[in-house]
């Protein structure tokens, strides 16, 4: 199996071939879509053994969720969507149908070799299929249960839905996002990745890690109880601690600046000189602190601006800003992109372009740490995904496997967990348990 990346970080071990953090882990993961499937790929890159569980015939959502879908080799149109690929390598899959007597067994069966368990159903869906933490612990008192939902296990909003979009206008992301109200363009606007999913993801892998330490410490599991509004409203960040340390009392509350930071000036995007062509090109100018501001002002051939008092501090110039960043967008009109970036990173002044994504893998920086990552699929002999951004100097993230098809590993994994040979995987796929079509 090919899994090189596009270049490997200097000295850095190979991952095919260097221990894992999480080795003898397994992970009994019945979560879909993109909060729990993120959070069991990240433990599944430190090299836990992830068995995802999906339910017969159709499996995860995202399987669907496209185009764009992964072309086989003769450039035509596979099952497996983009969506469901970016989530899911180093998975193993098996079909269960846990609506069945069978299939509850079987992820009892599985439990008992496993030290942690991640799901996101509704509220009490589990208690109903007799797969609560409290059934799983009688069963395995160190297990790790991880349950992800929406708002949480308690609270007037516990029985909803939750998805990403709405989480993002409930939590006040959106409130924040986007243009100002009285410029062109404004109003609300959510994120463009789904960052609502993706921190919940990340936050419960700290905690299953954290609550893996105190399993080996004490033999005591516990039920981890993650709600993407409660980590939502978390990643308000400065924002929400603008609003409790003084809005609150001001009675101001933080709303949409476009691409201007609310604590820090200037720190935005400028529009530049255009191209050749006559296109507005943009730059982003990030000063974040006095002497960064300084410099830029000499790059800008206005030092005076440094030393002009409603602008010498930051706290002045965020009071000042309608004062200044007229002037600044001025002045940067007048050079190009490639000018301003140039000599603004050799002043040591924070700046950017703004890429597109083709022109994001097409950077040195972003191939030399090797994040774009190939493998061999069976529908393709390069599959190219994001890698893992983790580098770790003596465990690094492993890369076994590319994400699954539909069922790919069930008999493997009974065989292997469960000790269950051919007959009797057979007899749980009669009674519908397990999915026949998805057994190799």
């Amino acid at each position: 199996m090919n899994t090189t990346p596009d270049s490997q970080t200097p000295h850095s071990p190979d991952p095919a071939t260097s221990p894992t953090a999480l080795h003898g882990i397994r992970v009994l993961d019945l979560s879909r879509v993109l909060a729990g499937p993120w959070c069991t790929q990240t433990l599944a890159d430190l090299g836990a053994d992830v068995i995802k569980v999906e339910r017969p015939g159709g499996g995860d959502d995202t399987r669907t969720w496209g185009p764009p879908f992964l072309a086989d080799s003769q450039g035509r149109d596979t099952p497996e969507a983009a969506y469901y690929l970016g989530a899911n390598r180093n998975k193993r899959s098996i079909t269960c149908d846990i609506a069945r007597a069978s299939g509850q067994q079987l992820i009892k069966d599985l439990v008992v070799h496993c030290q942690v368990f991640v799901e996101n159903f509704k509220v009490g869906d589990m208690a109903r299929y007799g797969l609560d933490f409290a059934s799983l612990k009688a069963l395995n008192p160190s297990l790790v249960y991880c349950s992800i939902t929406g708002y949480g296990q308690t609270g007037p909003y516990s029985e909803r839905a939750g998805y990403d979009y709405a989480i993002q206008g409930l939590g006040g992301l959106m409130s924040v996002t986007g243009e100002r109200d009285d410029l062109p363009g404004g109003g609300p606007q959510k994120v463009g990745v789904a960052v609502a999913d993706l921190f919940t993801g990340m936050y419960a892998t700290v905690a299953v890690l954290a609550a893996l330490r105190h399993a080996e410490r004490t033999g005591e599991g516990q039920h981890i109880d993650m709600a993407l509004l409660d980590t939502q409203v978390a990643m308000l960040a400065n924002l929400g601690a603008n609003y409790l340390v003084r809005g609150q009392a001001d009675g101001r509350v933080p709303g949409r600046m476009g691409n201007a930071h609310a604590n820090i000036v200037p720190y935005q995007v400028f529009e530049v000189a255009p191209d050749a062509t006559g296109t507005p090109q943009h730059v982003i100018l990030a000063v974040g602190n006095d002497g960064q501001f300084a410099k830029f002002c000499a790059v800008a051939g206005h030092p005076e601006w440094a030393a002009d008092t409603r602008f010498a501090t930051n706290a002045q110039r965020v009071r000042h800003r309608n004062n200044l960043i007229p002037q600044l967008e001025t002045v940067l009109k007048t050079r190009t992109k490639a000018d301003w970036l140039t000599a603004l990173d050799a002043a040591k002044v924070p700046c950017g372009p703004i890429n597109n994504l083709a022109e994001v893998f097409a950077d040195q920086q972003v191939q030399q740490r090797g994040m774009v990552q190939h493998w061999a699929h069976p529908h393709t002999p390069d599959l190219r995904l994001v890698a893992s951004p983790m580098k770790l100097s003596a465990t690094p993230p492993s890369a076994l496997r590319p994400p699954p098809l539909l069922g790919q590993h069930t008999r493997e994994v009974l065989q292997e967990v469960l000790g269950l040979n051919d007959i009797a995987i057979d007899e749980i796929a009669q009674t519908g348990g397990i999915s026949p079509p998805c057994l190799p």
